[in-house]
């Protein structure tokens, strides 16, 4: 097969819907050999679609913050695949729109431990994979919530956060090994994580403005962010590395007009 990623082993967790479903399409049409993981079963009607249209996947029901299950899902790409080239921490979850206030200290807990310390997971289990290869690409999802406040709930903005920190002080730690780190920060993008806004939006018929902060007016597609990843993944992108790149429709390229203060919005 022949492709951008042609004969390149890639794993990828969240995989299940949104923008990692988009990014396992993506990638197995450029020919990578994948391994998905997700939480929910949905994952395994990636990897059915993908190898119903001739590509070659396989899918792990795991969750992306506990070290067993990583380990295990890299384990599964070298088995498979006879090592790792590409590594896509893109699991996530969002944290919905508690305040500083309202969030417990659980709330921090399992939104740091699938945001963050899974990203730090993928990179410590899937790293020695890609060095023993010769070179390879790590990627993360962050958030353009991690580059400033305003596009997330507190917890998950400070996981965010710290996805782009961790990308750039792996990218560090890695010198003179060949892997590449990473970090794309989505801006508003439809997937299921954001559905609830989206529907809600639809139903009161100010679908129009969703999106209208950026200065595309419009919210992004999760192919959007795949593409991004593509690139990443790639040759292409061989000297890109300890980077954090904003997809948000030029969300990020200015400040906010408004402020929240103690729950209220002021001009």
């Amino acid at each position: 097969m022949s492709g951008r990623l042609a004969g390149k082993s890639a794993i990828i967790t969240g995989a299940g819907s949104g923008i990692g479903r988009a990014t396992a399409m993506l990638f197995a049409r450029e020919g990578a050999r994948l391994v998905l993981g997700d939480l929910t079963p949905a994952v395994h009607d990636t990897a059915k679609a993908i190898t119903a249209d001739a590509g070659t996947a396989s899918a792990v029901q795991m969750n992306a913050g506990l070290e067993d299950d990583v380990r295990k899902l890299v384990e599964s790409a070298r088995m498979m695949h006879g090592g790792v080239d590409i590594a896509y921490a893109n699991a996530g979850i969002s944290g919905g729109l508690t305040g500083l206030f309202e969030h417990s200290v659980d709330d921090w807990q399992q939104i740091l431990q699938v945001n963050l310390i899974g990203p730090f997971l993928l990179i410590k289990h899937a790293a020695p994979e890609i060095i023993k290869k010769g070179s390879g690409s790590i990627i993360c999802t962050a958030s353009v919530a991690g580059i400033r406040s305003g596009a997330g709930c507190p917890a998950y903005s400070a996981s965010k956060a710290g996805v782009i920190n961790l990308v750039q002080t792996a990218a560090q730690q890695l010198s003179g090994t060949g892997v590449r780190v990473n970090a794309i920060c989505p801006g508003l993008i439809e997937t299921g994580m954001t559905e609830r806004a989206f529907e809600y939006a639809r139903e009161k018929g100010v679908e129009d403005r969703i999106g209208r902060l950026n200065p595309l007016r419009r919210a992004g597609q999760p192919e959007e962010i795949a593409h991004m990843a593509l690139f990443l993944a790639s040759d292409e992108a061989s000297y890109v590395n300890g980077q954090a790149i904003a997809v948000d429709g030029g969300l990020s390229s200015s400040h906010p007009v408004t402020r929240q203060e103690m729950g209220k919005t002021a001009a």
